[in-house]
């Protein structure tokens, strides 16, 4: 189960993960897992000011650093798209919550500072990945992602 909500420049999705908090987060911080339910090739620094790179399917690549991270519950990043003057690398900001429930973690992304004509398609975006990663997460495997051979529209 997974919900939205999004106003203005804000997007915010909730949705549960049958894993506990630690597995969770390597797949924010692992390059092998990242790359399972997001783009075809990941670069990543996660550290406090390290760069990350996330090529979706060699035209749409995601670039950004890590802000804040607190190990198992929380990390936070700008965020942007290389060649995008919409969405420039680090002109909008994630923040992904990760909180122990039940027999899981409740994720919570919630994405800042995006102009409000590209709110619609980062939900669309979003909506699509979080529930790769709810799949990589609960030890399946996602299947091929679809936009990794399709490019995104702009």
């Amino acid at each position: 189960m997974m919900n939205t909500n999004s106003s203005n420049n804000t997007i915010r999705k909730e949705v549960f993960i049958e894993c506990r908090p630690e597995t969770l987060f390597s797949f924010f911080i692992d390059p092998a897992k990242l790359v399972r339910w997001m783009g075809r090739q990941v670069l990543l620094d996660p550290s406090i000011g390290g760069k990350f790179r996330i090529d979706l399917n060699g035209s749409n690549i995601a670039m950004g650093e890590y802000k804040e991270i607190i190990p198992n519950e929380k990390i936070v990043m700008s965020w942007g798209w290389e060649q995008s003057k919409m969405v420039p690398p680090g002109s909008s900001t994630l923040e992904f919550k990760l909180t122990p429930q039940d027999n899981g973690t409740l994720l919570v992304l919630t994405h800042y500072d995006l102009p409000e004509e590209e709110v619609a398609s980062h939900v669309q975006g979003w909506t699509h990945y979080m529930s790769r990663l709810q799949i990589a997460a609960q030890s399946e495997d996602p299947e091929v992602d679809s936009l990794t051979v399709q490019a995104l529209p702009e």
